[in-house]
């Protein structure tokens, strides 16, 4: 099974203090690497960090705020200047805002390309370039469902998951002749924090559960194999892909 250990590697997630951020973390870290969580929130960053030292695993954090292009160059070159080589990155940040459209505020349009896709720049340039330098590196970004489809409320969530594939396949075509792999995760519906309402909405969840050909909610843990495939020797020739971890959804009408 080497082709899926990530022993003697080091793992930095963006948003990694609770949700699928989380779960990602405390799975590449059972697949050997040592894990390096980010978030903006020190508490909740040092909290988590304090429960996967706890399981045995060997972890750090860098607080940062990754829509800061400057503040994530500083925090990535100090890292790898103090400490040593980030060999995976796992770009997870994100949020959501749910409204028509045609009522959506400016400034909450503009906070969700900030923070739904300038984060994939502003983390994935930072760490690439160390990369690059090495020969070597594996960048997984956070896609969604809505990177192929669109429901009512979330237009422009969807603009920007939309965007995070297209910029993946961006960061493949210039970064695989430097031996990068560039890929991307795209969850169907998983019980978090992020869709906590949605979770809460019998309606909703009657809905989808006869919308997904599994019938269900996903659970977290699911999306740790994926992850661990694209961070491993085992994914070495993929490269500009979005895997769909989706129940079926994707798949269906």
């Amino acid at each position: 099974m080497n082709l899926f250990d990530l022993s003697g590697k080091t793992a930095l997630i963006t948003g990694s203090s609770q949700g699928i951020g989380f779960a990602l973390a405390r799975g590449l870290a059972e697949a050997g690497a040592s894990i390096v969580l980010n978030g903006r929130d020190k508490t909740k960053l040092d909290r988590a960090a304090e429960t996967l030292s706890d399981e045995g695993h060997s972890v750090t954090s860098l607080a940062f705020d990754a829509s800061d292009h400057g503040a994530v160059k500083a925090a990535v070159d100090g890292y790898e200047a103090g400490v040593g080589a980030i060999d995976i990155l796992v770009n997870n940040a994100g949020m959501q805002f749910r409204t028509p459209l045609e009522d959506y505020p400016a400034d909450m349009f503009a906070k969700l390309l900030s923070t739904n896709i300038s984060t994939v720049f502003n983390v994935g340039q930072a760490c690439a370039k160390h990369m690059i330098a090495r020969g070597e590196g594996k960048i997984i970004n956070i896609a969604s469902v809505q990177t192929s489809l669109a429901r009512p409320g979330i237009a422009p969530y969807t603009a920007t998951k939309g965007a995070v594939g297209n910029l993946t396949k961006g960061m493949a075509t210039d970064w695989a002749q430097h031996g990068l792999q560039c890929n991307a995760i795209a969850p169907g519906y998983f019980d978090t924090p992020l869709n906590a309402a949605l979770v809460a909405d019998p309606d909703f969840s009657a809905w989808l559960e006869k919308r997904t050909p599994a019938g269900r909610w996903g659970n977290v843990d699911e999306l740790v194999g994926a992850c661990i495939f694209l961070s491993a020797p085992a994914s070495s020739f993929v490269n500009g892909h979005t895997l769909y971890v989706d129940g079926g959804i994707t798949a269906s009408l």
